[in-house]
């Protein structure tokens, strides 16, 4: 039975739900939600969500939300992304940092920065968000230093969260150039076969409003 998920191209959770599918194996397909239109906000999408979010998997009888928890879902079917039992509890303390203070913060930085209307941006907004973010880039680069990985020796859903929003090309006051470490360490994800741009991957794109 083929896995759906529920996202839309612009959301960096979604992607990092399609991503690790992708590049576990499984077979899947994405089912759009119209973010920008409101659906997630209907009485359908609520009855799927409560929470009116995305992404959403579906499998079978299992219906699962939130980012982390539809990635430990994949790991737990297919094994792959989980690490060595012993660096169970620190992939997930970098999933629960990510959405706490990566996350949560780019997502909306790169909202008000990019899908409001210009005279709408909240110019001191964005500039306290972009503050807390260069801690949030500083956190990742240090502990990327003289490491290929976030936890252990190989990928884990550490990694695929932490990227989720990283490999968008709109600005929300991130360049690759001034974090060396994390843009090598972005390359080696992109570098994995069968990775692709968020794009790429999910229905979905600023240029279908444009």
């Amino acid at each position: 039975m083929t896995i759906k998920l529920h996202c839309f191209g612009e959301s960096g959770h979604s992607y990092k739900a399609a991503l690790a599918l992708e590049l576990s194996g499984q077979a899947w397909e994405p089912v759009f939600v119209d973010f920008f239109a409101g659906q997630h906000r209907g009485a359908d999408y609520r009855d799927l969500n409560v929470m009116a979010e995305a992404p959403v998997l579906i499998d079978g009888d299992v219906q699962l939300s939130q980012s982390g928890v539809i990635q430990q879902y994949i790991t737990d079917k297919t094994g792959k992304f989980g690490g060595k039992s012993e660096d169970k509890y620190e992939v997930l303390r970098w999933v629960l940092w990510d959405n706490h203070k990566l996350s949560s913060q780019v997502g909306m930085t790169r909202f008000l920065m990019n899908f409001l209307p210009k005279d709408k941006r909240p110019q001191e907004v964005i500039s306290f968000m972009q503050g807390r973010l260069k801690a949030a880039f500083a956190t990742l680069e240090n502990q990327l230093e003289g490491r290929d990985w976030l936890v252990g020796d190989s990928m884990t859903n550490a990694d695929l969260t932490c990227c989720g929003y990283l490999f968008y090309d709109e600005p929300f006051g991130f360049d690759r150039k001034d974090y060396p470490n994390i843009d090598a360490w972005l390359s080696r994800i992109s570098a994995t076969p069968g990775w692709k741009h968020p794009y790429d991957l999910m229905p979905g794109n600023p240029s279908d409003r444009a």
